[in-house]
């Protein structure tokens, strides 16, 4: 049964949307897997998508998947490239990844125009500016 599984907590493992590079005419945004765990993350899989509606009708993106490998304690690693049209959509990312012969799993959602400049921090072992969900816990 459900209840006699053990509940393993994702804490210390956020996932960012970081401005890159900026110019008058465009802005540069990928998503990062931050680990600020002191322990490595291994077999580290990503799934995202984005969903919700544009101009009056539903909209699904493409269901990407990314398989990242092993991650570095206290480190972070590029996912994905993201396009700012996407921002007007609630966007998911999906982490699966063990430590040991665990497994640990949670779903990130960055809800609709929650990425934007005002919400904009210095993600952690990134340093740059970006919008961070998860972390500590």
């Amino acid at each position: 049964m459900k209840k006699d599984l053990p509940e393993n907590v994702v804490e210390d493992i956020s996932i960012a949307v970081v401005l890159e590079n900026e110019t008058p005419a465009e802005k540069i945004w990928n998503v990062y897997l931050v680990n600020e765990k002191g322990v490595p993350l291994k077999n580290v899989f990503v799934t995202s998508k984005g969903y919700g509606k544009k101009d009056e009708r539903e909209v699904k993106t493409t269901t990407l998947r990314h398989f990242l490998g092993d991650v570095d304690a206290n480190s972070s690693l590029k996912i994905e490239a993201i396009d700012t049209q996407v921002f007007g959509l609630t966007n998911e990312y999906w982490l699966s990844y063990y430590i040991g012969e665990t497994i640990y799993d949670k779903k990130y959602i960055f809800l609709p125009e929650s990425i934007v400049d005002e919400n904009l921090i210095k993600v952690p072992l990134v340093d740059k500016a970006g919008i961070v969900i998860g972390g500590s816990k």
